[in-house]
């Protein structure tokens, strides 16, 4: 497959020249009825709002000759197909394919990848089987109680994506079920949660794809003993999600397991087993095939090649436009939703490991900027925050604002003549035309420059189906914008360098005092921060 390095795209030096005097948002008249209803990409699920960029329809011509130039619809294509794309030409590296769209590719036929497709629907079936076993009776607890809570243990991947589904959609529990997250390996995070719970009538899952994962066994250790102290027979009660083989892979120890497969990375494995089983407890087996089936939608969605018909890569080019042209060094990902409070936590994860690189898939240096800092938090609580410096900050952060028509509990009340979510919808919707239209004043103070992008997803309601559709999005314009910066996507290299060195401090810090041998590694960090 071919990656032509992005400054050698032709598009690139037009887009370069088009960016020395973009869209005037804030001029009179710069955000007509007529523009605002132009510039609106919608499918299945999302209406997005784009006239509120600092684009016209030069850019969005040139960004279309930038995708089809780089190959991004033919290498997401391949990506489905099993291609090899997690590698470095050259190099020592992960050499998998990357195969996430496999585990919902279910409701397609033919699936584009039938041999990982066939993986996922034999562990959906394993897991019917135990969600069923459960909800019969035929799996209790000691005192033959019912299971009501499942905490899943893990970190990163198997923590981030599972967590801010489970949260956007606990709305949908079944009666008498839900679900509770250890990550860190801070042992108050641990303490924390165990408190809260009825420990004989709750599930643990443990979620490893090696089965070696540090933090992840240091607080699977500490809830062994904390089922122990209270009489439970941990092997009861675990259950492990990890690589076929692994050390975790042993019935002995757990419960029951299900399996996850290299071609996943974990930061794309909400879909598979690692939120599955969690997510199918908590919310039911309807509801996660529901998750699969919006994401596999979304799937689909993202295989068409005209940008202005293509939500991921539309916003993956606009993302490009802003922080390859326009110079804007980070994003802000804005949900009008309180059910979405950890996706941005989720996308800052997703986004930043897989496109903070700095080299090519061929090994060289990179000459462009990569991926941007993703961050953010739900509105309206940021507008009482960070929003000051979003409106008349000199850093210029282009803002994703997600909204929804209607909330997920219908309880509302109305309040001189509107509901909380009309108010909450109008708020975000305010907020997207202050910062581009901005404001005269004599007073400096009081000044608000405009021009200041955004862009606005909107959707009927937060449903399982949505939901699933939304992560799909965002994992698709993440993967679109590395394709086109010619990186690899899908390893973290990034994150072994820390990992060892803790290691050798532990190590250290496991001397007996005043025998580490060769001590440096500055001095074991002062050992290990104690200062002396």
């Amino acid at each position: 497959m071919e990656f032509i390095d992005f400054n050698q795209l032709a598009a690139v030096d037009t887009l370069t020249r088009l960016a020395a005097s973009p869209y005037d948002l804030s001029a009179a008249g710069s955000l007509s009825p007529e523009r605002l209803k132009r510039y609106c990409c919608q499918n299945e699920y999302f209406d997005l709002l784009y006239a509120t960029q600092r684009l016209d329809d030069q850019v969005l011509d040139s960004l279309q000759e930038l995708a089809d130039e780089a190959g991004l619809v033919d290498k997401y294509l391949a990506m489905q197909e099993g291609a090899v794309l997690n590698r470095i030409d050259g190099y020592p590296s992960e050499e998998r394919q990357v195969l996430h769209t496999a585990c919902r590719d279910i409701f397609s036929t033919p699936a584009r990848a039938p041999e990982a497709t066939a993986q996922a629907k034999a562990e959906l079936t394993k897991l019917e089987r135990f969600l069923r076993e459960l909800s019969e009776g035929a799996i209790l607890s000691q005192g033959q109680q019912p299971f009501t809570t499942m905490v899943q243990v893990g970190i990163g991947g198997s923590d981030l994506g599972p967590r801010a589904l489970y949260q956007a959609l606990e709305a949908f529990n079944l009666p008498g079920r839900r679900a509770c997250f250890i990550a860190n390996v801070d042992p108050d995070d641990v303490a924390g949660v165990l408190r809260g719970l009825d420990l004989e009538r709750t599930l643990f899952n443990v979620v490893s794809k090696s089965g070696t994962t540090l933090e992840t066994l240091t607080n699977e250790q500490l809830v062994r003993e904390a089922l122990l102290a209270a009489g439970c027979d941990p092997a009861r009660q675990m259950i492990a999600v990890t690589g076929k083989g692994s050390p975790m892979d042993d019935p002995s120890r757990y419960l029951a397991s299900f399996y996850m497969y290299d071609s996943i990375g974990g930061r794309y494995s909400a879909t598979s087993m690692v939120g599955g089983v969690t997510l199918a407890f908590a919310l039911g087996m309807d509801s996660f095939r529901a998750i699969l089936k919006g994401a596999n939608a979304m799937d689909r969605a993202a295989e068409e090649r005209d940008i202005r018909a293509n939500i991921p890569l539309l916003m993956a080019l606009i993302g490009i436009w802003n922080h390859n042209f326009l110079a804007c060094p980070t994003v802000a990902v804005l949900p009008y939703s309180q059910a979405l409070a950890r996706f941005p936590a989720h996308l800052q994860q997703c986004d930043m490991e897989s496109n903070g690189k700095a080299v090519t898939c061929q090994g060289h240096p990179v000459s462009w900027k990569t991926g941007p800092v993703v961050w953010g938090e739900p509105g309206t609580n940021g507008q009482h925050a960070f929003y000051q410096l979003l409106h008349q900050g000199t850093e210029i952060v282009p803002a994703e604002f997600i909204g929804f028509r209607a909330s997920q509990y219908g309880r509302d009340v109305q309040v001189k003549g509107t509901n909380s979510q009309q108010k909450l919808l109008a708020n975000m919707l305010a907020q997207s035309l202050a910062l581009a239209s901005g404001r005269g004043n004599d007073n400096p103070a009081r000044r608000f420059a405009g021009n200041r992008p955004s862009m606005t997803l909107i959707a009927d309601r937060l449903t399982p189906e949505v939901m699933g559709g939304l992560l799909a999005l965002y994992e698709h314009r993440i993967a679109f914008q590395g394709f086109c910066w010619n990186i690899n996507s899908f390893d973290q290299e990034g994150v072994q360098l820390g990992k060892i060195l803790a290691e050798k401090l532990l190590a250290h810090l496991a001397e007996p005092s005043g025998q580490s041998e060769g001590e440096n590694l500055e001095k074991s960090m002062l050992r290990v921060a104690g200062i002396g």
